[in-house]
């Protein structure tokens, strides 16, 4: 059956999902610098980007992908420390203001949105 264009809709702003992970985690003992470590490692391993230091980010297709996403950090948590995970659309998380030296920092590039026909 052929694809009707006029009533296919794009996925907007706000179906795109962001998940942010902010991590505060001891790193003292030589165990502690192991764990963090593993933690970062898999952050990466799972498609993550350090935005800033103790800060990773994910673009993600829809809610139910970042749901995916958070459920496998749940399961790799270190048993020390503190991880905040936070989903923000994709709108709001091109509203971000960066500055660096009090200097307004250019936006992020747009995430890249994939189609398939």
């Amino acid at each position: 059956m052929p694809i009707d264009f006029i009533s296919y809709n794009r996925i907007s702003a706000y179906q795109l999902m962001w998940i942010l992970v902010m991590f505060d985690l001891p790193t003292e003992t030589k165990l502690q610098r192991k764990r963090y470590t593993e933690f970062r490692k898999f952050l990466i391993q799972d498609g993550f980007s350090m935005f800033q230091f103790s800060i990773y980010v994910r673009n993600c297709a829809s809610r139910e992908n970042t749901k995916v996403h958070i459920d496998r950090i749940k399961k790799c948590l270190p048993v020390e420390g503190k991880i905040c995970i936070i989903t923000i659309t994709e709108k709001q998380f091109n509203d971000i203001l960066l500055f660096e030296k009090r200097k307004e920092t250019p936006s992020l590039p747009a995430s890249i949105q994939l189609e398939f026909f």
